[in-house]
């Protein structure tokens, strides 16, 4: 009898360990999710899906380093859509989202390592738009664009600006040209970038309503000396020039 218990306790510790390695990744330290946000982040097939080496952009060029420099191993994947990849990294131990705008409401919630490079939010209009813009309130009149699950949009939404929201922020390009809407809430450089990437040119900036710091957001059980590690790292690259270099890459 004794026997079967220890039997049968050696092998629900056995499902235990085993359902442990299923959540994250038993071979590396992390698991970091990002998306296609580009010039930050991209897969290089242009999908929604990509890992480890499909991966390209400016964050991605930067945490590789970054990780690297602290010796602390990663796995990484891109995936679709944000919230999803946000989702994970708030609720799973050993997980990490980047970029991600460090807001008030979001400080509390994870671990960040950062900034790895700024995210101005602005609001665009076609070339030949007559808008003008003093502030969000100037706005209100306006349908506004803007990608659902991100910062800007959040934060438009808790204003009472009711932006219209799609899945893929480069959508936004197409249906300001198309006059579907009259502005478009994103970041830049982002926005910018995107637009090119989807042959629309031109779009001029009417307002420059809030600068950002995009972050490596960390679950909060990622021990603090790997964060600080991390830290370490990321500063030492800023200082010896490497981060601008990167940027230079893509801009």
């Amino acid at each position: 009898m004794i026997k079967r218990l220890l039997l049968a306790l050696a092998s629900a510790s056995v499902l235990l360990v085993n359902g442990a390695h299923a959540e994250g990744n038993p071979d590396t330290d992390l698991v970091l999710l990002t998306e296609n946000f580009p010039p930050y982040n991209m897969a290089k097939n242009g999908k929604n899906f990509a890992q480890d080496e499909n991966i390209n952009g400016i964050a991605t060029d930067i945490v590789r380093e970054m990780f690297k420099r602290a010796e602390v191993t990663y796995s990484l994947t891109l995936r679709f859509p944000w919230e999803r990849v946000y989702k994970l990294a708030l609720e799973n131990p050993g997980y990490g989202a980047f970029v991600m705008a460090r807001l008030p409401d979001r400080e509390k919630l994870f671990k960040w390592v950062g900034p790895i490079g700024p995210d101005d939010w602005v609001m665009l209009a076609r070339a030949d738009s007559k808008i003008t813009l003093e502030s969000l309130n100037d706005a209100r009149k306006y349908k506004i664009g803007a990608y659902k699950g991100d910062a800007i949009a959040e934060t438009l939404t808790k204003q009472g600006l009711k932006p219209a929201v799609v899945l893929r922020d480069q959508d936004n390009a197409k249906k300001l040209i198309n006059g579907q809407i009259d502005l478009w809430a994103t970041g830049d450089p982002a926005g910018r970038y995107l637009a090119r990437q989807d042959g629309v040119t031109g779009l001029k900036t009417v307002l420059r309503f809030n600068s950002a710091e995009l972050y490596l957001a960390l679950n909060k059980d990622v021990p603090d000396a790997t964060v600080a590690r991390l830290q370490a790292a990321l500063d030492q690259l800023r200082k010896e020039g490497v981060v601008d270099e990167i940027m230079g890459r893509y801009l």
